[in-house]
């Protein structure tokens, strides 16, 4: 089981993992109502190196990006269940819209994040999300990776179906 550790932190964590010779790998997202495509999303992410660190967002930019209502669960208590997943062996809450500041202190050998991200201009022209991140991890000499998402798996989804089940006329309680 993984812990969870302090912001302030992670510039520490990452010199004494790299002193170590550790690859040190990094993600980040919200993570609001655990499933089964974040599952295997952090397992993917952590084959690719020693270590995996992830970031979680906080409540203020959760609710910025995901709307009203969100997140569902707080981020400390993201943060827990995350680093209690076997494959994580670290987790933050990290402030800000992007994760850019937690990379800068960090500097992880590989920056992993979805397969709806751009890693390219032809990506960022087909219509996938910019990667902020990405510049920052390259300009160090670090890696940056996506991984395939788990088609059809998203909290927002998931919420989308329990407001459907829960509405009038649903057949639902």
């Amino acid at each position: 089981m993984g812990q969870v550790i302090p912001f302030d932190e992670l510039e520490a964590l990452g010199s004494r993992l790299r002193a170590e010779g550790k690859r040190v790998v990094f993600t980040n997202g919200h993570f609001d109502l655990l499933h089964v495509g974040h599952a295997r999303y952090l397992q993917a992410a952590r084959a690719l190196g020693d270590v995996l660190v992830v970031g979680v967002n906080d409540d203020a930019s959760t609710r910025q990006r995901k709307g009203p209502g969100r997140p569902i669960v707080p981020a400390e208590e993201r943060a827990e269940l995350v680093a209690a997943l076997a494959c994580v062996d670290y987790a933050t809450v990290f402030p800000g819209d992007t994760a850019e500041e937690a990379v800068r202190r960090l500097r992880p050998d590989i920056y992993v994040k979805g397969g709806d991200y751009a890693l390219d201009e032809a990506e960022l022209a087909a219509g996938k999300q910019p990667l902020p991140e990405a510049a920052i991890v390259r300009a160090y000499g670090g890696q940056v990776v996506t991984v395939p998402l788990t088609p059809g798996r998203s909290t927002s989804e998931l919420v989308r179906r329990i407001l459907a089940m829960a509405a009038p006329g649903s057949g639902e309680p």
